[in-house]
Parts: C-alpha cells; structure tokens; sequence
C-alpha cells in the first residue's frame, strides 16, 4: 500500500486528521497507527484486546538541559 492509500483510509476513520499533517510521518508510523484506528473502530466489549507495540516505550520523560 502506498503512503497516500494509507492517508486516505486513516482520513476515512479519523477525519479531523489533515492529509498535511499526516504526510509529516513515515510510512511505519502511519501503518502502526492505521492500525490502532482500526482495532478502535471495530467491536469493544470484554473480548476487545489491544497490544502495545514493544518498540515504543509506554512512558516516556524530558531531561531537563
């Protein structure tokens, strides 16, 4: 798929994301979140499951300068 088939079915589920910001990621990031879109926007209820991807930590902080 290319980027812009992956913009266009993200921009079919989440509307209030501009194509412009969008085209800021790579292909990955907007693959991954594609992805979160649509295990959000299908069923929820007790068998709903969401795997974190472990490349990305869960938390994250700012060292000050």
């Amino acid at each position: 798929m290319t980027k812009q088939q992956t913009i266009d079915l993200i921009r079919q589920r989440n509307h209030s994301a501009s194509t412009e910001f969008l085209t800021r990621f790579d292909e990955q990031s907007l693959d991954t979140y594609l992805r979160r879109l649509s295990t959000v926007c299908n069923h929820r209820g007790r068998g709903s499951r969401w795997v974190r991807d472990t490349k990305s930590p869960a938390v994250t902080t700012r060292v000050a300068a």
